[in-house]
Protein backbone atom coordinates (compact mmCIF):
# COMPACT_ATOMS: atom_id res chain seq x y z
CA UNK A 1 0.00 0.00 0.00
CA UNK A 2 1.39 3.44 -0.93
CA UNK A 3 0.86 7.01 -1.93
CA UNK A 4 2.58 9.74 -3.11
CA UNK A 5 3.91 12.45 -1.26
CA UNK A 6 1.67 15.10 -3.58
CA UNK A 7 -1.13 12.96 -3.12
CA UNK A 8 -0.57 13.04 0.76
CA UNK A 9 -0.37 16.47 0.45
CA UNK A 10 -3.58 16.84 -1.13
CA UNK A 11 -5.70 14.25 1.16
CA UNK A 12 -4.05 16.40 4.34
CA UNK A 13 -5.12 19.70 2.86
CA UNK A 14 -8.67 18.40 1.70
CA UNK A 15 -9.40 15.63 3.72
CA UNK A 16 -7.43 16.41 6.85
CA UNK A 17 -7.64 20.35 7.53
CA UNK A 18 -11.03 21.20 5.45
CA UNK A 19 -13.01 18.40 6.62
CA UNK A 20 -11.85 18.73 10.10
CA UNK A 21 -12.98 22.53 9.76
CA UNK A 22 -16.36 21.49 8.24
CA UNK A 23 -17.19 19.34 10.79
CA UNK A 24 -16.45 21.79 13.40
CA UNK A 25 -19.16 24.34 12.11
CA UNK A 26 -21.57 21.83 13.26
CA UNK A 27 -21.02 22.99 17.08
CA UNK A 28 -19.96 26.28 16.36
CA UNK A 29 -23.39 27.10 14.55
CA UNK A 30 -25.48 25.44 17.34
CA UNK A 31 -23.32 27.40 20.03
CA UNK A 32 -23.30 30.92 18.26
CA UNK A 33 -27.06 30.27 17.29
CA UNK A 34 -27.98 29.42 20.72
CA UNK A 35 -26.46 32.63 22.48
CA UNK A 36 -28.28 34.30 19.49
CA UNK A 37 -31.82 32.69 19.14
CA UNK A 38 -34.33 35.24 20.84
CA UNK A 39 -35.19 34.25 24.14
CA UNK A 40 -31.33 33.44 24.82
CA UNK A 41 -30.31 32.92 28.25
CA UNK A 42 -28.77 36.80 29.26
CA UNK A 43 -25.40 35.38 30.44
CA UNK A 44 -23.17 33.08 29.21
CA UNK A 45 -20.79 31.24 31.87
CA UNK A 46 -17.23 32.08 31.96
CA UNK A 47 -16.42 28.43 31.15
CA UNK A 48 -18.85 28.18 28.21
CA UNK A 49 -17.67 31.79 26.92
CA UNK A 50 -13.69 30.18 27.23
CA UNK A 51 -14.61 26.88 25.64
CA UNK A 52 -16.53 28.68 22.86
CA UNK A 53 -13.45 30.80 22.38
CA UNK A 54 -11.38 28.02 22.42
CA UNK A 55 -13.30 26.24 19.97
CA UNK A 56 -13.13 28.78 17.31
CA UNK A 57 -9.50 29.32 18.00
CA UNK A 58 -9.02 25.62 16.30
CA UNK A 59 -11.41 26.29 13.70
CA UNK A 60 -9.53 29.43 13.11
CA UNK A 61 -6.18 27.28 12.92
CA UNK A 62 -7.74 25.11 10.44
CA UNK A 63 -9.09 27.60 8.33
CA UNK A 64 -6.07 28.80 7.70
CA UNK A 65 -3.94 25.98 7.41
CA UNK A 66 -6.43 24.75 4.95
CA UNK A 67 -5.91 27.36 2.94
CA UNK A 68 -1.84 27.97 3.09
CA UNK A 69 -1.84 24.49 2.53
CA UNK A 70 -4.31 24.57 -0.66
CA UNK A 71 -2.41 28.05 -2.29
CA UNK A 72 1.12 27.49 -1.69
CA UNK A 73 1.92 22.92 -1.40
CA UNK A 74 -1.14 22.13 -3.58
CA UNK A 75 -1.68 25.03 -6.10
CA UNK A 76 1.89 25.50 -7.45
CA UNK A 77 1.74 21.58 -8.56
CA UNK A 78 -2.06 22.38 -10.10
CA UNK A 79 -0.15 24.94 -12.00
CA UNK A 80 2.50 23.41 -13.41
CA UNK A 81 3.58 23.63 -16.88
CA UNK A 82 4.41 20.50 -18.94
CA UNK A 83 7.55 20.97 -20.91
CA UNK A 84 7.51 21.29 -24.82
CA UNK A 85 6.21 18.40 -26.47
CA UNK A 86 4.29 16.75 -23.95
CA UNK A 87 1.39 15.59 -25.10
CA UNK A 88 0.19 13.30 -21.96
CA UNK A 89 -1.13 16.16 -19.52
CA UNK A 90 -2.07 13.47 -16.62
CA UNK A 91 0.40 15.13 -14.66
CA UNK A 92 -0.39 19.04 -15.50
CA UNK A 93 -3.95 19.45 -13.78
CA UNK A 94 -4.19 22.38 -15.05
CA UNK A 95 -3.75 21.55 -18.78
CA UNK A 96 -5.49 18.99 -18.49
CA UNK A 97 -9.16 20.81 -17.56
CA UNK A 98 -7.94 23.31 -20.07
CA UNK A 99 -7.35 21.24 -23.19
CA UNK A 100 -11.41 20.03 -23.16
CA UNK A 101 -14.34 22.11 -23.72
CA UNK A 102 -15.92 19.33 -21.40
CA UNK A 103 -13.94 20.13 -18.62
CA UNK A 104 -12.36 23.74 -19.47
CA UNK A 105 -15.21 25.05 -16.93
CA UNK A 106 -14.11 23.36 -13.60
CA UNK A 107 -10.96 25.65 -13.88
CA UNK A 108 -12.88 28.54 -14.89
CA UNK A 109 -15.47 28.11 -12.37
CA UNK A 110 -14.37 25.96 -9.47
CA UNK A 111 -10.45 26.70 -9.54
CA UNK A 112 -11.47 30.11 -9.41
CA UNK A 113 -13.56 29.93 -6.35
CA UNK A 114 -11.04 27.90 -4.85
CA UNK A 115 -8.17 30.91 -5.77
CA UNK A 116 -10.47 33.51 -4.58
CA UNK A 117 -13.55 33.49 -2.77
CA UNK A 118 -12.38 30.20 -0.57
CA UNK A 119 -9.97 33.21 1.27
CA UNK A 120 -13.19 34.45 2.55
CA UNK A 121 -13.88 31.28 5.38
CA UNK A 122 -10.76 31.72 6.86
CA UNK A 123 -10.94 35.57 6.94
CA UNK A 124 -15.05 35.32 8.48
CA UNK A 125 -13.90 32.49 11.16
CA UNK A 126 -11.46 34.68 12.52
CA UNK A 127 -13.25 37.60 12.70
CA UNK A 128 -16.11 35.51 14.45
CA UNK A 129 -13.48 34.29 16.90
CA UNK A 130 -12.14 37.66 17.73
CA UNK A 131 -15.70 39.30 18.48
CA UNK A 132 -16.63 36.03 20.51
CA UNK A 133 -13.55 36.75 22.55
CA UNK A 134 -13.12 40.35 22.69
CA UNK A 135 -16.54 40.97 23.92
CA UNK A 136 -16.90 37.80 25.98
CA UNK A 137 -20.18 37.42 27.78
CA UNK A 138 -20.84 41.08 26.65
CA UNK A 139 -22.21 39.68 23.36
CA UNK A 140 -24.77 38.47 24.37
CA UNK A 141 -26.22 41.77 25.33
CA UNK A 142 -25.48 43.30 21.71
CA UNK A 143 -28.35 41.47 19.37
CA UNK A 144 -27.31 42.85 16.26
CA UNK A 145 -23.50 41.75 17.59
CA UNK A 146 -24.68 38.14 17.95
CA UNK A 147 -26.37 38.29 14.48
CA UNK A 148 -23.36 39.48 12.60
CA UNK A 149 -21.24 36.98 14.56
CA UNK A 150 -23.86 34.25 13.14
CA UNK A 151 -24.12 35.59 9.72
CA UNK A 152 -20.52 35.66 9.50
CA UNK A 153 -19.78 32.14 10.32
CA UNK A 154 -22.73 30.95 7.86
CA UNK A 155 -20.81 32.45 5.01
CA UNK A 156 -17.57 31.35 6.29
CA UNK A 157 -19.44 27.63 6.21
CA UNK A 158 -20.96 28.19 2.84
CA UNK A 159 -17.50 29.48 1.34
CA UNK A 160 -15.92 26.47 2.64
CA UNK A 161 -18.39 24.05 1.53
CA UNK A 162 -18.49 25.09 -2.14
CA UNK A 163 -14.50 24.83 -2.24
CA UNK A 164 -14.37 21.93 -0.75
CA UNK A 165 -17.38 20.22 -3.51
CA UNK A 166 -15.05 22.42 -6.50
CA UNK A 167 -11.95 20.19 -4.34
CA UNK A 168 -13.14 17.18 -4.87
CA UNK A 169 -14.85 17.31 -8.22
CA UNK A 170 -11.51 18.63 -9.34
CA UNK A 171 -9.43 15.86 -8.08
CA UNK A 172 -11.57 13.69 -9.76
CA UNK A 173 -11.27 14.86 -12.85
CA UNK A 174 -7.38 16.27 -12.65
CA UNK A 175 -5.71 14.77 -9.69
CA UNK A 176 -2.46 15.61 -8.64
CA UNK A 177 -0.28 13.16 -8.69
CA UNK A 178 3.46 13.19 -7.99
CA UNK A 179 6.25 13.14 -5.89
CA UNK A 180 8.41 10.52 -3.84
CA UNK A 181 6.36 7.40 -2.95
CA UNK A 182 5.23 6.65 0.48
CA UNK A 183 4.99 2.75 1.27
CA UNK A 184 2.37 2.78 3.99
CA UNK A 185 2.29 -1.46 4.24
CA UNK A 186 4.30 -3.69 2.35
CA UNK A 187 2.01 -6.82 1.28
CA UNK A 188 3.05 -10.36 1.05
CA UNK A 189 4.94 -12.04 -1.92
CA UNK A 190 2.51 -14.20 -3.97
Amino acid sequence: MEITTHDFMTVLHGMGFGALFMLAFSGALVELYRISAPGAPSAMSAGGQTLLGLYLVAMVILAWLTVFSGTYVIYPWYRAVPAEGVTDLADYPRRLLLSSGKTSEWHNIGMEWKEHAAWLAPIAITMVAYVTMKYGRAIIQHRNMRISVLAFAVAAFVATGIAGAFGAFLNKYAPIRGGDVIILMQGEAP
